[in-house]
């Protein structure tokens, strides 16, 4: 919060200090919201372009983090909405970079690779299955679960309850639940 008054009250070093101490942050949280590493850079940069032309209506009665978590997700939300319009496409494409690994080395430091496969495949549908939850959702799992954010922290992030945070949480493990059903009758 101090970064950011020293900004608003005009300090030249104070914005390069708030870009270099939050942008990783940032990063992960677009790419935890989208799922695309090609927007995040963009929308990192867009982000902190808001602070900069907003600092003047910039208020310390929250934490800046909160503020910044804010204009996060509303952009975030603003790319998830244009994607269900159809104005942006993801395109998914896997395929081989023609390097060959034909030689099987032991690794006994580590779980056996059909193990890792499994775990890989798993988080891969969490992914999937958070990725269709309804937006407000969306958003109170990934800063609950990912950030570790408290009810209230995300309460002020989606200038709410934490009531509706409860709510938006309860409603949002039921749906992950209902999509994961065989996951989780396998164990």
């Amino acid at each position: 919060m101090q970064i950011m008054l020293r900004f608003r009250a005009g300090d030249p070093n104070a914005f390069e200090e708030l870009v270099e101490r939050n942008t990783a942050k940032v990063h992960a949280l677009v790419f935890r919201f989208l799922g695309d590493a090609g927007q995040v850079e963009d929308l990192t940069q867009e982000v902190f372009l808001r602070i900069y032309r907003t600092v003047g209506r910039y208020q310390p009665t929250a934490k800046f983090s909160t503020w910044l978590y804010r204009i996060t997700a509303n952009l975030c939300f603003n790319v998830l909405r244009s994607r269900k319009k159809g104005q942006i496409r993801q395109i998914k494409a896997e395929g081989n970079d023609g390097e060959d690994f034909s030689q099987e080395i032991p690794d006994t430091h580590h779980e056996p690779p059909y193990i890792q496969l499994d775990a890989a495949e798993l988080r891969e549908h969490v992914s999937a299955a958070i990725d269709q939850l309804p937006e407000n959702q969306k958003v109170a799992i990934i800063l609950n679960k990912y950030e570790q954010k408290s009810y209230e922290e995300i309460a002020d992030i989606l200038d709410c309850t934490t009531m509706a945070v409860k709510s938006l949480l309860s409603r949002a493990r039921g749906n992950l639940k209902l999509s994961l059903q065989r996951y989780v009758d396998k164990g």
